[in-house]
């Protein structure tokens, strides 16, 4: 795995800016607004702007956070902080460079009193509905304001009055003055200010007009001297308008907009609105829920950021729309966790089976990582009563069946070899209990003349292990593309994205910090729950990503 970027348009473009003497130094941004927690297809833009920082940190670059807050009726001091907490994980840090868009109120508004000085904005009077219906379509240039040439004095005058307070909500907005009949909608006198009365997180009641973000975005980067605003493909539509902004308004620096196309994932949803539907109607838990793309629910399902990085770094930028599967996701987490997770034992579907001729209990070594000799084994006490898979015996087992049945053998992992001579059953049939016999002198040696024995399954002590809660996790929807699904997305949740079990770890996990994650030998790789896992009282693992890639088994 590496860091290492692969070379793309932009990097190519800002080299040669760099060359040519253009810029001395670059300055990007990351400009999220808090109106919800980041998800995985922030996570380009957040390695792309950030590594175009660390890349050129030799020559002074730096890359902002800066929170796009001029909406205060969908944004909240907890999306701040959980950004904040999401950019420092994936492996990134903004140092001193931590700004707000609320910070250059003042600044926004001596810009629009300067276009209003310059003939390019006015008051409108017009209702929402009636500035929508003017505006035309892509065959119809719009219709002008009745408001639209108002003199210069009256709508410096009106712009005041909307500062004060003297409007209500919706009555009246401050448009720029462009083209009624461009064929880029977005340039037909676009909103730039409206009314609203509404505490701001980080302004409180100073404001009741906001910017509107196309308005705003622009002279942010301007008054933060930024070299490249780099912006997924949505915007490029918009770019004609950022560019007018700039030129119009009296700025300190003129920023290029460049666009690249985000990144999105099958089997789930990147929509903000449609990820706050899925927390507020109870689909899942909170915000932070594994089966979310969002990277606070990444972190809590365990996932790696090198592994995210990783898969940033290999799908590249280009300007080209597409949906990347979501196995090249779990793909890079699995290579990630093969290589650094340790390996523990646990038992999710727990069957007794007694030694029937041990007594006592005795220390095994078991390796901790085969990846990794060099972390050396741990001491597991085995016992006459242990934990197995269910699956691990079969009464009348198939041919290549190579684990337990009557009268075969086995290996107990870094154990002895043992002998199935018996096993009871519940009333409803279930096996309720496998006896076996060990074969002394066989830890760590080859089985015996004329024993076969092809296997070794784990196992934990009935005596020393402990219980945990197991919640395995998998895709929160069945469809491929939730958003093109005919009754909506929620009509394609996967009734199946969790389950909970009770299950048998070995003592080394029930004391284990919470985002602690190994494989589970056999099985899967798990992760500490960091929010509900108290080590040595309440052990709660989640289920990362199984061994292998089940689900296309199970489309098949």
């Amino acid at each position: 795995m590496s860091d290492t970027p692969k070379t793309d348009f932009i990097r190519e473009i800002i080299a040669g800016d760099l060359a040519s003497g253009k810029h001395q130094t670059t300055v990007t941004r990351f400009p999220p607004e808090p109106n919800g927690y980041l998800h995985l297809g922030h996570a380009r833009a957040i390695c792309l702007n950030f590594g175009i920082a660390q890349e050129n940190a030799a020559g002074g670059a730096r890359c902002h956070l800066r929170f796009d807050d001029t909406n205060p009726e969908k944004e909240e001091a907890e999306y701040v902080e959980s950004i904040k907490e999401d950019v420092r994980w994936l492996g990134f840090d903004w140092g001193e460079h931590l700004y707000f868009a609320s910070d250059y109120f003042e600044f926004f508004y001596d810009c629009a009193v300067a276009l209003i000085d310059k003939g390019l904005a006015y008051v409108d009077e017009q209702t929402p509905e009636q500035i929508r219906e003017n505006r035309g379509n892509l065959t119809v240039p719009g219709t002008p304001s009745p408001w639209r040439d108002r003199p210069v004095d009256e709508n410096r005058e009106l712009f005041a009055r909307m500062r004060a307070g003297g409007f209500k909500d919706g009555e009246v907005v401050l448009r720029a003055k462009i083209d009624m009949a461009s064929p880029n909608m977005l340039m037909r006198d676009p909103v730039i200010y409206r009314v609203m009365h509404q505490a701001h997180h980080n302004t409180g009641d100073r404001w009741c007009i906001y910017p509107m973000y196309d308005f705003a975005h622009p002279l942010e980067d301007a008054k933060e001297h930024v070299t490249h605003s780099l912006c997924t493909l949505e915007f490029e539509i918009h770019r004609p308008f950022y560019e007018w902004t700039i030129e119009n308004c009296p700025v300190p620096a003129q920023p290029r907009q460049i666009e690249f196309s985000r990144l999105n994932f099958t089997y789930t949803v990147m929509s903000k609105r449609k990820l706050l539907t899925l927390v507020n109607e109870g689909h899942v838990a909170g915000w932070d829920d594994p089966r979310l793309p969002t990277l606070s629910g990444a972190r809590r399902r365990g996932y790696p950021p090198e592994a995210i990085r990783e898969l940033c770094r290999k799908t590249g930028i280009t300007k080209f729309k597409g949906v990347t599967d979501v196995a090249l996701l779990e793909h890079e987490v699995r290579n990630w966790l093969n290589r650094e997770a340790p390996r523990r034992m646990a038992v999710l579907d727990p069957v007794k089976l007694v030694l029937v001729n041990y007594e006592g209990e005795e220390e095994v070594e078991v390796v901790n990582n085969p990846e990794k000799p060099e972390e050396g084994s741990r001491g597991v006490v085995l016992t006459r009563e242990l934990w197995i898979e269910r699956d691990d015996f079969m009464e009348d087992p198939p041919r290549k069946f190579f684990r337990l049945g009557p009268d075969r053998h086995v290996r107990l992992r870094g154990g002895y070899i043992v002998k199935c001579v018996g096993f009871d059953k519940d009333p409803d049939g279930r096996v309720r209990e496998v006896r076996c016999e060990y074969l002394p002198g066989t830890i760590g040696e080859k089985p015996p003349e004329g024993v076969k024995c092809k296997a070794a399954i784990h196992w934990v002590s009935a005596s020393h292990g402990s219980e945990a809660e197991v919640r395995l996790y998998d895709r929160l929807f069945t469809a491929e593309d939730p958003d093109s699904a005919e009754d909506g997305f929620v009509s394609v949740l996967n009734p199946d994205s969790l389950e909970v079990v009770r299950a048998w770890v070995e003592p080394s996990l029930a004391g284990v910090e919470p985002e602690w994650r190994c494989q589970f030998e056999r099985i899967g790789y798990f992760v500490a729950d960091r929010r509900d896992h108290v080590a040595g009282e309440r052990p709660v693992f989640n289920r990362t990503v199984a061994l292998r890639d089940s689900w296309g088994g199970k489309k098949k």
